[in-house]
């Protein structure tokens, strides 16, 4: 009855009829299976970097990530938060290499960690949801934040440098949903992205989920995040792309 109570107020403060759009509510857990790709550079004191392969130059290997995300929806409008936590690490032989104004050689460790928080904004412009085969194109407009460091370390030399890096990005895109079978099952697509001096930066996906149950959705699909930043004297060129699961919990 409370949480009635709550979404019945909040409509009538936006001035929308109740009998006139749908409420949603959920929580999405994924776990993805991305390939690595890019390459990382840290200035320092004027001294360019050497622009290091993640994979080649540092070791670095693939990793697998939950991603977790809240979501919530009235009519024509959806919200939705998701964050995850990238954490990758190598170790590698090097002959000679620039990283943060030191020069670096021999054996070294690499590590490069950071968050990535997701705040979007879908406005549905053309919804044909409540017909048999559901149909809808919405205007994304997504606020990617990234916050990490990348460090490398030799033992040898005793020699240790760490360089953060924070970069909040904005994003505009589409989204396209279709009913395949009712509420059975559904396709989705959404691609968002963005490009100017210090950033270039998209990120897509291609989403089938079936419904078995009221209120649970089993996902299939593949994602690809690409980006170039630029900032705090780091160049960071990443790519992950690959298949997902997830599940979604929803009223």
């Amino acid at each position: 009855m409370k949480k009635a109570g709550v979404v019945l107020l909040i409509m009538g403060l936006v001035g929308i009829p109740f009998s006139a759009c749908a409420v949603e509510l959920g929580v999405r857990g994924w776990y993805w299976f991305p390939d690595l790709d890019g390459h990382v550079r840290a200035d320092a004191g004027g001294i360019t970097g050497t622009m290091l392969d993640l994979k080649d130059d540092l070791g670095m290997t693939d990793e697998d990530y939950p991603i977790i995300e809240a979501f919530v929806g009235i009519g024509r409008h959806h919200i939705s938060l998701s964050g995850m936590l990238a954490d990758y690490s190598g170790e590698k032989n090097v002959s000679e290499i620039v990283f943060n104004g030191e020069t670096f050689r021999g054996d070294i460790k690499s590590t490069l960690k950071y968050d990535m928080i997701d705040l979007a904004y879908q406005y549905d412009v053309v919804d044909f949801e409540n017909t048999l085969a559901g149909f809808s194109i919405g205007i994304i407009g997504k606020i990617k934040y990234i916050d990490g460091d990348v460090e490398l370390r030799s033992d040898a030399q005793s020699l240790s440098e760490k360089e953060s890096f924070q970069a909040p990005v904005p994003m505009i895109g589409l989204g396209l949903h279709v009913g395949l079978i009712a509420d059975i099952l559904e396709a989705t697509i959404k691609a968002t992205g963005i490009g100017y001096s210090d950033a270039t930066i998209y990120d897509a996906m291609a989403d089938v989920s079936f419904t078995p149950f009221p209120f649970l959705d089993i996902h299939g699909g593949y994602r690809i995040i690409d980006f170039d930043v630029e900032v705090d004297d780091v160049e960071l060129k990443h790519t992950m792309s690959g298949p997902y699961v997830a599940v979604t919990v929803g009223f």
